[in-house]
């Protein structure tokens, strides 16, 4: 019971378990910040996140199978969340996929009004991010970055779509390269949610 990430003791000689603490907060920051907007608009949080998510990525992405993926959720859950934005008119389905049984989602223009309005409640937390230096920022997104590639790696996250899970993704030596933009990549130049991404073949 004592070998705990937030047993306060078990921190204080572990400055991994104060990591996993801290961001255990700052997800929580997330939550309050979510649910604000989501107050505002008479949303849920989830269905928030599915029309920003709708918004902003490819419409091969903007599937109930995808997007139970991308936010660790079930189908069903998902499925519930797309009736509801639908009798709200702030979804339209689209069949033309070959499959029929199958659709993705896209935007109204209702629900795009509704993005618009919540689409920023990440601000406040970015606001205060902008205050660190640069090579802090570099520091911190490198960490972050290899810890979301190792979370898909292990299983623990199930969707990403950073450079280093993608097959045009390239280790040089000391530096990275992308063999699709064929570019040499800074540090800062790592993406962690890239539109061209394609999966590299596990071996």
């Amino acid at each position: 019971m004592k070998e705990s990430t937030f047993n306060p003791a078990q921190q204080e000689k572990d400055i991994s378990s104060k990591i996993v603490a801290g961001m255990e907060r700052v997800s929580e920051v997330f939550k309050v910040l979510l649910w604000e907007k989501a107050k505002l608009v008479g949303l849920s949080p989830i269905q928030i996140q599915i029309l920003i998510f709708i918004a902003f990525h490819k419409q091969e992405l903007c599937n109930v199978s995808h997007i139970a993926k991308e936010f660790n959720i079930t189908k069903p859950t998902v499925s519930d969340a797309i009736k509801v934005l639908d009798k709200k008119e702030l979804i339209k389905k689209d069949y033309s996929s070959s499959d029929s049984r199958s659709y993705s989602i896209i935007l109204s223009d209702l629900g795009a009004d509704i993005v618009s309005q919540t689409y920023d409640f990440s601000n406040p937390l970015k606001k205060q991010i902008d205050g660190f230096s640069t090579s802090e920022l570099e520091s911190l997104f490198g960490t972050l970055s290899q810890l979301i590639y190792k979370l898909n790696r292990n299983g623990i996250l199930s969707v990403q779509r950073t450079c280093y899970g993608c097959k045009f993704y390239q280790k040089n030596q000391e530096s990275d390269y992308c063999n699709l933009l064929q570019k040499e990549l800074l540090n800062n130049e790592i993406r962690l949610d890239c539109p061209e991404f394609e999966e590299k073949a596990s071996g």
